[in-house]
Order: C-alpha cells, then structure tokens, then sequence
C-alpha cells in the first residue's frame, strides 16, 4: 500500500509539472507579437531606412602590418619625444628590446 501510494504521489508531481512548462520551452523563447507595443516596434523597424551598412567598429588596424610605425601625427609626436630626450642623456645605455631594463 505505501509503495503505491508513494507512486501515485509521484507521478501527480511529474503530471503538475509537465502541465505547466510550455511547448516552447520557456517564455523567452515564445515571443508574444500580437501586442500593441510590438506592432509600433515592428513599424519601426520597417520604418528605418534601407541600404547604407555601418562600417564595422571595434579592433581595427590603424598601423601597417609588422608593428611599423604610422606616419600620422601621433606617430611624429612620439618620433621627437625620442629624439629630444635622447638628446638630453646622448651616453646612456639602450634598454633591450622586449624587457625592462636592470
């Protein structure tokens, strides 16, 4: 008796629970589109002018390959900070390339 009781407890909890979750999963995953915000949301989109594509954005290149240095303004900047302040200090030791120096 208590097995079977036990059992049909169970299964009146996997019943509940299944009754419950919806077909399409969850309810993020079934959009509703029949609303009013949605429709002036949607008209909006179809609003917005056809055509012109962003220029993608974010990580670009602005050097030439290989780590050469530009020939912008920056560029020229830093070209006399070297300069000048190797000229201040004319006998002092090179530091080597990719570390700090001792």
């Amino acid at each position: 008796m208590n097995k079977i009781l036990a059992i049909l407890i169970a299964s009146l909890f996997a019943a509940g629970a299944y009754a419950q979750a919806p077909k399409g999963g969850s309810s993020e995953g079934s959009v509703i589109t029949n609303s009013k915000s949605q429709d002036r949301a949607q008209d909006r989109v179809d609003a917005r002018p056809q055509g012109k594509v962003k220029a993608a954005g974010g990580d670009t290149l602005n050097t030439p390959e290989g780590g050469a240095i530009g020939t912008g303004k920056s560029a020229a900047a830093g070209q006399a900070r070297e300069a000048k302040r190797n000229e201040k200090r004319p006998n002092r030791k090179a530091a080597p390339q990719g570390g700090t120096p001792q």
